[in-house]
């Protein structure tokens, strides 16, 4: 999956030729002449649409979907050919609060459409819920980590992962670590805790550590058992 920069032939060619498939999003501004033909298509009736009411126990939403198989991503008879879908919500008065597209090597059916688009749509919650956190959460990872000259970076964004990943499992099985993030505003001013605490106090363990931290809070401590 990817955003639009990387609705690109060659970069298409290549996942292909590694045996992968691609799920990406596909916008008019930037794939002038594939819009072009998905226009042409629309006027002769090409274009498949399957419109979903929705009722999200606020309003309704009405999810009106069109797909074609096999268009030229490109000009040239050397043309890669995909296929497309695209997503727009709307209220009942008519509003746009979704659109968006995606092209893709998978045959879009009327059975798989809403599937397909759904995992198209999951990179914006990979994107917010991973890395949105990893950047502006405490753990300092950014666009360009580019640490050292060989293996520094790749080391570094390991031990990032591993951070999360060790965070998230805690989060899950930890009664007292549970509580503590509870209680204070942000993950930033968690670590800054943690870093403040060890930096002046050796504790024997990660136990005894997050004990001392919820007396301080002035919590009751919970039970484990």
């Amino acid at each position: 999956m990817g955003d639009d920069l990387y609705c690109r032939q060659p970069l298409c060619v290549c996942i292909l030729n590694e045996g992968l498939n691609f799920l990406l999003v596909c916008k008019p501004d930037s794939h002038k002449i594939f819009y072009e033909w998905v226009k042409e298509l629309d006027a002769m009736g090409k274009i498949q649409t399957l419109v979903v009411k929705r009722w999200t126990g606020k309003r309704k939403e009405i999810d009106t979907y069109r797909f074609v198989n096999q268009v030229p991503l490109r000009d040239g008879e050397d043309a890669l050919l995909i296929n497309w879908c695209e997503l727009v919500t709307t209220l009942e008065d008519g509003k746009i609060i979704y659109k968006n597209a995606f092209a893709t090597n998978h045959d879009i059916t009327p059975e798989n459409i809403k599937e397909v688009v759904e995992a198209g749509r999951a990179r914006w919650k990979i994107e917010n819920e991973n890395n949105n956190t990893l950047k502006t959460k405490g753990y300092h990872l950014e666009h360009n980590f580019g640490h050292g000259k060989k293996y520094l970076s790749s080391l570094l964004l390991t031990f990032n992962l591993l951070a999360f990943l060790f965070h998230t499992v805690l989060d899950i099985l930890d009664k007292k670590y549970k509580l503590i993030r509870e209680n204070l505003p942000t993950r930033k001013a968690f670590f800054d805790d943690i870093r403040a605490l060890t930096r002046y106090i050796c504790f024997k363990d990660w136990n005894t550590m997050l004990n001392f931290m919820i007396l301080g809070l002035e919590l009751d401590l919970p039970d484990t058992r």
